[in-house]
């Protein structure tokens, strides 16, 4: 089967955002999509979009004994996935002390472990094919960092990680992984669909009160398009070598980039103690 041909693609969070503008475009160059939504109403809308290509599926990938049983359904109607991508999830904004353990697990929950739950519901069936696509929607906060988003920044790292040694451990069954990591887009993520942890300790004032106020004031304003970053990821998976980790923006390019001059002289001034702790021979 020809990586350009017409695919069954399974993306989370197809309701709002990225996910949306993935499945639109998807569907737009004549694929199929299944799209898991977690309201029943947005299931007859997103059907409505392609009829007999668009498969809604009620799905929350925190359900995780729910997902393999429901991946299985879909597939049934709608044709094997070729291709997965993880998108759903949302962001956490708090200081870290101000923030509650509840509140970290909840973000792991939907940003690491409902995606790591949907590709062991998908990669049997991969395997057993000798082919797929597993695309991980990180975050440029899954290698640069913000102060005020310590917990979002973890759980993007975390899936970034999981992506890379994912993808050492199937390369050779013909699977590809991709951590997709856009940087600032157009969607509600530093709006309606943020968490804020209220503020309680007022030290972290200088910090997370610009900080809070600057995303606020941004929202609706990012100077990324999703409907230019779903283009780029139908360009990824159509890739005869897609790459490990694909960043989305000049503002993500330019902050990794700041960031790997950072990490090379950090590297450099302190080589001496780095190598000072083997064994002498």
């Amino acid at each position: 089967m020809s990586r350009k041909a017409l695919k069954t693609f399974l993306i989370t969070g197809v309701s709002s955002g990225l996910g949306r503008a993935f499945a639109a475009e998807a569907l737009a160059a004549g694929h199929r999509v299944i799209g898991t939504v977690r309201r029943e109403e947005d299931m007859e809308r997103f059907a409505s979009v392609a009829p007999g290509r668009a498969h809604p599926l009620l799905l929350d990938v925190t359900d995780y004994p729910a997902i393999p049983q429901a991946i299985a359904r879909a597939e049934a109607e709608a044709g094997p996935a070729d291709v997965l991508v993880n998108n759903a999830g949302y962001g956490h904004e708090g200081a870290l002390e101000e923030s509650s353990m509840d509140e970290l697990q909840h973000q792991f929950a939907a940003n690491v472990f409902g995606p790591v739950a949907m590709i062991k519901a998908v990669l049997p069936g991969m395997r057993a094919r000798r082919r797929g696509h597993i695309v991980n929607v990180t975050s440029m906060g899954g290698f640069i960092t913000m102060p005020g988003i310590s917990f979002y920044c973890g759980s993007k790292f975390a899936l970034e990680g999981i992506s890379e040694a994912l993808g050492k451990e199937v390369a050779g069954f013909g699977i590809r992984v991709t951590a997709l990591a856009p940087g600032q887009f157009r969607t509600d993520w530093a709006g309606r669909s943020m968490q804020r942890t209220p503020r309680s300790v007022g030290d972290y004032d200088e910090v997370m009160d610009p900080i809070r106020t600057a995303r606020l004031a941004k929202s609706g304003k990012q100077p990324g398009d999703p409907e230019k970053a779903a283009l780029a990821l139908l360009q990824l998976v159509n890739a005869d070598n897609p790459p490990v980790r694909l960043f989305l923006g000049e503002d993500a390019l330019g902050l990794v980039r700041q960031k790997l001059d950072t990490m090379r002289a950090e590297l450099s001034a302190w080589e001496t103690l780095s190598r000072s702790t083997d064994f002498s021979t």
